[in-house]
């Protein structure tokens, strides 16, 4: 085989290849899908709350679905591992975004010279 002939095969086969990938990864298993379109939405009152914490360094932080429903304004401590302590405030505001299933994002108290960017999102 050319070159040419090979090159022209080759990009037949990457140009043929793409709709097939495109379409094998857009259908799944969704027999029992859930026709409204919900299914698998995160839900903060039902299944809790995940977080990331920026620049993390031992910090952890658990926000729990008993927390969320309150709504009440609460602080934590967020020392996990880490050796020094941050405080973070959620506050009822906040808990209602929870509540409505939108994330926040909020800033920690300093400690050792520095402050974290936490999110809590649905899990």
């Amino acid at each position: 085989m050319k070159r040419k002939e090979f090159i022209k095969k080759s990009v037949f086969a990457v140009v043929a290849g793409v709709p097939l990938v495109t379409m094998m990864q857009s259908c799944g298993d969704d027999d029992d899908a859930d026709m409204d379109g919900d299914e698998g939405m995160a839900n903060c009152l039902e299944n809790g709350t995940s977080t990331n914490i920026g620049s993390n360094h031992g910090h952890t932080l658990s926000v729990s679905k008993e927390d969320v429903t309150a709504g009440a304004e609460k602080t934590y401590s967020i020392l996990g591992d880490s050796g020094h302590n941050h405080d973070v405030t959620i506050t009822a505001a906040d808990f209602t975004n929870l509540q409505q299933n939108q994330a926040i994002t909020v800033t920690s108290s300093s400690g050792a010279g520095h402050t974290h960017s936490v999110t809590v999102s649905c899990a």
